[in-house]
């Protein structure tokens, strides 16, 4: 193999798309550079860097940097926000931010009818503005002076932040909601017209319901009514607002303090509910034990090879740089039987702990292992044809290192941690990941 360093990203892109107009075969070409940069450095979420400060154009240069990983839970500054608007989403109505700190909800109206009032035995500020623009000013500035690290809502992605960037665009103004006042980054899914990811510039987005589902809650409707009812025992101050949009725009017509209650309410529960569920401690231990971004959801495959590449690469390989499209030995998952209902006699319940790490374990269900043994001897037998070496193997050894740290996590009664780390076991226990790696 050779290896082709750059200087610039750009001048990587450039080579590399070159290389694969000539036919020749690149490796490991799907890796983001800063990925990789942190990988080989075993760096996952937390780091040590030392170095002098320097002063450059509005930010600091640490020249020599020397970045090393390190272990570090920050306490994160948190807000929680939601926003109110027509039923269409076309006309803002309210804006609300909440935390133990701040309780306040920025509305369009009469400003000589902004009050305080009690809420739940705490203080409500409802500040009214005249226009949306104003009302997002106040939100904007409201985020600077608070600065939290961490901005989380339900679904507050696709609706909240969306809906406010839609409503900046068509007043011709910025949404600068990062430090250092950056505007926010968008991508959307490639296979969704209106699935969008944020990434916002020195902060956290944490949307409760993809943290919830990529910490393996199971709900039959994530709705944030459904979900408060069942973890709080309370939910919304309207219900069933999806069927009766009109209750918002008439509260928001003639009775402005309800909403503005009612808005409130909406960023306490999902406070309420991170809260006690303690996702913000999840979202940041599945970071450390994966490299994801905090505010990553899902990834099962990057955190797969963020923790795998470093170690076959002091193997000394490369891993093959795989087109999804042209992958032809696909597993099909585990096999399900089909049920005989009724009542029947002299039934046997096997219980296997750990079913899928416990076959990887014992047959090397493992992508070196099995390039390996195409051309070793005496290979243990898998399924479809699939061959192990019992020698050369890195996936068992990083289960057992796992279950190890996860069996010290629930002694420890750290079950945070030991939830974070069965939600990385499960997403790796996919034989389709390992055939297509």
């Amino acid at each position: 193999m050779s290896a082709l360093y750059l200087k610039s990203q750009r001048k990587l892109f450039d080579i590399r798309l070159r290389l694969v107009q000539k036919n020749i075969r690149i490796t490991e070409a799907d890796l983001k550079p800063t990925d990789r940069f942190l990988m080989e450095r075993f760096i996952t979420a937390s780091v040590s860097i030392e170095g002098s400060l320097n002063e450059n154009d509005g930010f600091s240069d640490i020249m020599p940097s020397d970045l090393r990983a390190t272990e570090y839970r920050p306490q994160l500054n948190a807000v929680s926000v939601d926003i109110e608007t027509d039923y269409h989403a076309s006309t803002l109505y309210s804006i609300g931010i909440y935390s133990d700190d701040v309780s306040i909800v920025y509305m369009v109206g009469s400003t000589e009818d902004s009050i305080e009032q009690t809420h739940d035995g705490g203080n409500l500020e409802l500040c009214q503005l005249n226009s949306e623009r104003e009302v997002i000013n106040a939100f904007v500035k409201k985020i600077l002076d608070l600065d939290p690290d961490v901005i989380m809502g339900w679904n507050i992605v696709n609706f909240d932040l969306r809906c406010l960037q839609n409503f900046c665009d068509r007043l011709k103004m910025p949404l600068l909601l990062g430090r250092n006042n950056e505007a926010i980054s968008w991508r959307k899914e490639r296979d969704s017209n209106d699935r969008y990811y944020a990434l916002l510039p020195g902060r956290g987005v944490l949307d409760g319901i993809e943290l919830m589902r990529s910490a393996t809650y199971q709900f039959e409707n994530f709705s944030l009514e459904s979900v408060s009812r069942q973890l709080l025992d309370r939910g919304k101050l309207v219900e069933d607002v999806d069927q009766g949009g009109a209750e918002i725009t008439e509260l928001f017509n003639n009775n402005k303090p309800v909403l503005a209650r009612y808005n409130l309410e909406d960023c306490r529960l999902v406070w309420d509910i991170l809260q006690k569920e303690a996702l913000i401690s999840f979202a940041m231990e599945r970071s450390l034990l994966t490299g994801l971004e905090l505010d990553r959801y899902g990834g099962s495959v990057a955190a797969f090879d963020f923790l795998y590449l470093p170690r076959l690469h002091r193997l000394g390989y490369v891993a093959p740089f795989v087109d999804k499209s042209t992958v032809s030995n696909v597993s099909p998952g585990g096999y399900v039987m089909g049920s005989i209902p009724g009542i029947h006699q002299n039934v046997i319940v096997l219980d296997f702990k750990s079913l899928y790490p416990s076959i990887i374990k014992t047959f090397h269900v493992d992508p070196l292992a099995l390039a390996v043994a195409a051309h070793g001897e005496n290979p243990i037998e898998g399924y479809d044809g699939g061959k192990f070496s019992r020698k050369e193997f890195i996936l068992p050894e990083l289960i057992s290192t796992l279950w190890s740290a996860r069996d010290k996590a629930k002694a420890s009664k750290n079950a945070v941690l030991s939830q974070a780390m069965g939600c990385l076991r499960t997403s790796w226990f996919c034989v389709n990941a390992c055939a297509e790696n």
